[in-house]
């Protein structure tokens, strides 16, 4: 007889009927690996460790060629999220206060093995809503007087215009304007002027001439990576908060970083988008339309996330007469969503106590919202900021938190073109009775959950609704 070889088995050798066919059949059998690991699983593993933003973490075993998107799919699943195609790794170096969100198709081993031993660098899963925002509205990332295109082109572009360009392997738009750029090996800061085209990032060495003989190669990217500047001025001593900067692949540290700063984040953002689009180029937006392709009539530019087949064989009933009935007009729907919120509310205002005695929901409208995501208990402004600049600044970006300067009252911090405003809610009494105010109180509500899904729905006196909350998730 021949001596069986190391590594055959019943299934590898048909003439030997496998007794438990079942158990190689199941269709729960390979959920993860078909979705998340579609190669061999002979793959050598290793052990990454993900944080979240409460600095809770979670190990995973995980193959060497896994991306940065099947991590954050395994961590969804793994957690129950819900796949809204906004969730990031995030890499965060602690000491230099810099961090980027590792582009879906990196290999995480590859982000790994650039790190250095003198630097403390954490992998962190959240929530980034500006990812692939300026693919659905690049006019609002790419403003008149930082770009400019080639003499040929229509100066009248249209969005999906405009992306062809920067997609295109053939032509690039020049983005140009001020940075102040750190000078090698020294404290000072320089303010100059760049630009960016294909070849790589200049500055000019006389004011804004952009001959050939003014312009001195600043940086390439295929061999760096982009940061985002996260402590503002306090540890680089940048003139501004708004700085990033680029970390050669494998550096020796610090030292080798050059840092860029700019005026403001609207020129930040330009210039951090053109540079992504122009080192990755078509490979952000196929990471884009990923997971979307194969949904039928589906824009690229106005895509909302795929809802389950449970959720779409629901329908809104109206049962407040002797029948019910399916409402059929989405308005009335919503009206009769919120109009059920309001009626729960009424009938939970009287509660029981420890004791079995019941009391007033006016009482619990201090703390009742500190169940909620999107409340930060005893945050300060510049954290709130932080949070949402990680959360990306997408318009309806929201956050609630306590006032700092006035112990009563909660602050509503929101981003609205590419800025983060804040709205202090102030209490009233009135005959008694406790609510909540961003308007002077011609608006009223009972507690901060009535104030937030009454904008969530209604612009009122903010410059948008609310659109995303800023959560600290747990793992």
């Amino acid at each position: 007889n021949r001596r069986k070889k190391k590594g055959d088995s019943i299934l590898e050798n048909p003439s030997i009927p496998n007794p438990f066919p079942e158990l190689c059949c199941s269709p729960f059998a390979s959920v993860l690996s078909a979705s998340l690991l579609p190669k061999a699983t002979s793959r050598k593993k290793q052990v990454i460790k993900v944080y979240s933003e409460d600095d809770t973490s979670r190990a995973l075993e995980v193959p060497s060629d896994i991306t940065a998107r099947d991590v954050c799919q395994l961590l969804i699943l793994k957690n129950h999220y819900v796949d809204d195609h906004s969730w990031t790794l995030f890499e965060q170096l602690t000491h230099t206060g810099l961090g980027r969100a590792i582009e879906d198709h990196e290999l995480v081993m590859e982000v790994q093995s650039n790190w250095v031993m003198e630097e403390e660098t954490k992998l962190y899963f959240r929530k980034n809503y500006a990812k692939y925002e300026f693919f659905k509205n690049p006019l609002s990332f790419f403003p008149d007087h930082m770009i400019s295109f080639p003499s040929e082109t229509n100066a009248a572009l249209s969005h999906s215009g405009i992306l062809q360009m920067f997609l295109s392997s053939s032509t690039y738009p020049e983005i140009h304007g001020y940075l102040y750029a750190k000078e090698q090996g020294k404290k000072s800061w320089k303010k100059l002027y760049f630009l960016l085209r294909r070849s790589g990032l200049y500055f000019s060495t006389k004011g804004t001439s952009k001959e050939p003989r003014h312009l001195q190669f600043f940086c390439e990217f295929s061999n760096s990576d982009m940061y985002m500047s996260l402590t503002g001025k306090k540890i680089s001593g940048a003139p501004t908060n708004y700085g990033f900067c680029f970390k050669p692949n494998k550096s020796g540290g610090s030292r080798d970083l050059k840092q860029l700063c700019a005026d403001d984040e609207q020129s930040r953002t330009c210039w951090m988008t053109a540079i992504r689009l122009l080192k990755y180029g078509m490979q952000l937006y196929q990471n884009y339309m990923q997971p979307y392709q194969g949904r039928s009539g589906c824009s690229p530019l106005n895509i909302t996330p795929m809802r389950s087949i449970s959720e779409n064989s629901l329908v809104a009933m109206d049962f407040s007469g002797h029948r019910s009935r399916i409402i059929e007009n989405p308005t009335e729907a919503l009206s009769v969503a919120v109009e059920e919120g309001l009626a729960w509310r009424r009938r939970g205002c009287l509660r029981l106590n420890s004791h079995g005695s019941p009391i007033a929901m006016s009482n619990m409208g201090m703390s009742i919202h500190r169940s909620q995501s999107w409340f930060h208990h005893k945050i300060s402004r510049e954290e709130a900021q932080r949070l949402i600049l990680q959360h990306g600044l997408v318009d309806g970006v929201f956050l609630v938190r306590d006032s700092q300067s006035n112990p009563k009252t909660f602050v509503l911090s929101l981003s609205h073109g590419l800025k983060i405003k804040h709205f202090q809610i102030v209490p009233l009494e009135d005959d008694g009775k406790l609510f909540y105010t961003l308007d002077d109180g011609h608006t009223r509500f009972t507690d901060l959950i009535q104030l937030v899904e009454f904008y969530q729905l209604n612009k009122g006196v903010l410059p948008c609704k609310l659109k995303h909350y800023c959560a600290r998730i747990a793992l």
